[in-house]
């Protein structure tokens, strides 16, 4: 007598077993994966996104599979890594087909276009609020990942993109607060929203990151705070000038309208930009080669002796109190 597949089993066949196209992956019909490592460093993260935490429930399921995995692969460039592959964890309260749909063909497309396939998981029940969660890895060759830790003195800190994006979104999304500064520019409020829902990880900017960079991390909890853990893992301090951070239009806009202020963009979190520290002497090389990679990248201030906290200065050079350096889980 044939056994019916289980509802989890029927589950993973149905929507994630075609992205599982790896060779390693088996078909997700055994219980481990396996990933060739010919000769590289295997670079491992893994960040878990929560319904009403690091996503809205009516967000729209693609975009919720993106943002799961491209977390991840944020972290991956930031440390120089190629992506490998990754696990996913998905736990659910129920199964809801169209959501499910919606859901694998996000990060299916997201899989290929990264070049990060599939490699195996898990799915379960939960009583609570969904959860997401995604273990990749990522390939750099021995020895060659960037730590948080190697920042010197004299190094440049620099930042890729635009700074405080998402922020403005998930306020919008949340009590629309931005609403009426951007009256009439539909466009701007979708590219802040879409910045929240779909980060744009700086996969192109790995090589690159492993190259010039002495120190880098991805900024997801806050410009501000993210700089301060590097500088304690480096057991440096900094310099920053706030009129350097980056800016897109519509944060430019909706500053100088006096609708948010510049401490909003830089501990909001959820950019997924890369922070980095480069040599001044080997800045412009690493300009070139974001340039050639398409990323933009900005160079914020200094790296700085000492161990006190990094310091934030207005156009005058005059430190700014920054009452949030980034958002906090607990």
């Amino acid at each position: 007598m044939t056994q019916a597949p289980s509802g989890e089993d029927s589950l993973i066949a149905r929507y994630f077993k075609p992205l599982a196209t790896d060779p390693g992956a088996f078909g997700l019909v055994d219980d481990a994966a396996v990933i060739p490592v010919s000769g590289d460093d295997l670079v491992v993260n893994t960040d878990a996104i929560v319904e009403g935490v690091h996503y809205l429930p009516d967000d729209p399921p693609d975009t919720i599979a993106r943002k799961a995995l491209r977390v991840n692969l944020s972290d991956l460039a930031a440390k120089g890594a190629v992506p490998a592959g990754f696990l996913l964890t998905l736990a659910l309260r129920h199964k809801d087909e169209a959501w499910l749909a919606a859901f694998a063909r996000g990060l299916g497309e997201d899989a290929a276009a990264f070049g990060c396939p599939l490699l195996g998981g898990d799915t379960v029940s939960t009583p609570g609020p969904v959860m997401i969660s995604v273990t990749a890895w990522g390939r750099v060759p021995p020895g060659r990942m960037v730590h948080r830790f190697g920042a010197r003195p004299g190094d440049r800190v620099m930042v890729t993109g635009t700074i405080g994006d998402a922020a403005l979104g998930l306020r919008i999304l949340q009590v629309g607060t931005e609403l009426a500064a951007l009256a009439g520019d539909a466009a701007a409020r979708d590219m802040l929203i879409g910045r929240y829902r779909v980060p744009q990880p700086r996969s192109a900017l790995a090589a690159a990151v492993r190259d010039f960079a002495t120190a880098s991390m991805d900024v997801s909890d806050g410009l501000a705070g993210d700089l301060t853990k590097l500088c304690a893992a480096s057991n440096v301090s900094a310099d920053i000038q706030l009129s350097h951070v980056p800016t897109s239009s519509a944060a430019a806009q909706l500053l100088a309208e006096g609708a948010v202020q510049l401490e909003t963009l830089v501990s909001g979190g959820d950019d997924y930009e890369i922070l980095c520290t480069v040599p001044a002497a080997r800045c412009d090389a690493f300009r070139s080669a974001a340039n050639a990679a398409g990323v933009a990248l900005t160079d914020i201030g200094a790296i700085v002796e000492g161990t006190r906290a990094p310091r934030f200065l207005d156009g005058q050079g005059r430190p700014i109190s920054l009452k949030q350096l980034s958002y906090s889980h607990f």
